[in-house]
């Protein structure tokens, strides 16, 4: 088995691991939403989450960790076995695609930006 088979052989085995991440995330997420599921940090003044809104919190999470490991199986096929301009050009697009799910995911579960700091606590009353 040469460098390449091997490459190969993790790149599909990463790409294994996202989509069973997704899938994964997907079933254990409803029972989990179910029980009543909360994030440890709520927004200072919000409400419990619905069942429905825990749900798509916890699917958005395994999708994220999913399109992760899709990106970086398709990082290791494209740069280690055959990097040519047209498979890193189909790699950039790829990657924005994915990266703009990223971004859109991330802020419909926090509310913010990849890159907002979180927001700052009141001070407690009478402090």
């Amino acid at each position: 088995m040469d460098f390449q088979h091997i490459i190969e052989a993790v790149g599909k085995y990463m790409d294994f691991a996202g989509v069973a991440v997704m899938v994964i995330g997907a079933l254990v997420s409803i029972p989990m939403a179910l029980r009543g599921y909360q994030p440890r940090k709520l927004p200072a003044g919000s409400e419990k989450l619905s069942v429905y809104r825990a749900y798509r919190q916890l699917l958005g999470r395994s999708i994220l960790l999913g399109l992760e490991l899709l990106v970086a199986a398709d990082i290791i096929r494209t740069v280690a076995v055959t990097p040519t301009f047209e498979s890193v050009g189909v790699l950039a697009i790829i990657v924005l695609i994915r990266t703009f799910l990223s971004f859109s995911l991330e802020l419909e579960i926090t509310g913010r930006w990849p890159w907002q700091k979180e927001s700052a606590k009141p001070a407690p009353a009478g402090a």
